[in-house]
């Protein structure tokens, strides 16, 4: 690992340190207590670190916890090779799917909760019948028939349901984030 620098100090302490006790949680539902979770945590935070400095890291939470998995799994097979008794099958641990990769997964979730967020944010009105719509799948004309008001309004509402979502997550995410 190259020298510390104040730079990489903070950006660790701001993106990566803060997700070690989730990290944590994480790994003990998940995988048998006979992992040492210290040396897991430890090494897929120092490989996270060391993407970052390469600059192939876009999401740091999604590398780390894809990091830590497979830590645990390499660690669970090493176990299985050496003879030690792992009481719990590496097949019928609690893992995410291996068919999805957990960085997409992560980075599917946190963009789950900024789409939240935004639609938390819209006026009451507006976000009732932006959820009736996107969520719930209404037509237009049955919202407007279960609220009492015109296609036009409901249509009007959506549109502006979209706009304000599309500038919430634009600032949420920084000027230059692109759906």
């Amino acid at each position: 690992m190259p020298p510390e620098t104040p730079e990489r100090n903070r950006w660790f302490e701001e993106n990566v340190q803060p997700l070690e006790s989730e990290l944590r949680m994480w790994l003990r539902g998940r995988f048998p207590p006979q992992l040492e979770f210290d040396d897991i945590v430890q090494e897929a935070l120092m490989s996270t670190v060391k993407a970052h400095e390469e600059g192939v890291l876009r999401s740091p939470k999604a590398f780390l916890f894809g990091a830590a998995r497979n830590l645990a799994l390499r660690s669970l097979r090493t176990r299985k090779v050496r003879g030690y008794d792992v009481s719990v099958q590496i097949e019928d641990c609690d893992l995410l799917d291996e068919k999805v990769d957990v960085q997409e997964t992560v980075v599917k979730n946190q963009e789950l909760q900024i789409l939240t967020l935004a639609i938390q944010s819209l006026p009451d009105r507006c976000r009732q019948i932006f959820t009736l719509r996107k969520v719930y799948g209404m037509t237009q004309r049955e919202i407007a028939e279960k609220l009492g008001i015109s296609t036009r309004t409901v249509n009007a509402q959506i549109t502006i349901g979209l706009h304000k979502c599309a500038m919430y997550v634009r600032d949420y995410c920084g000027e230059g984030y692109s759906a």
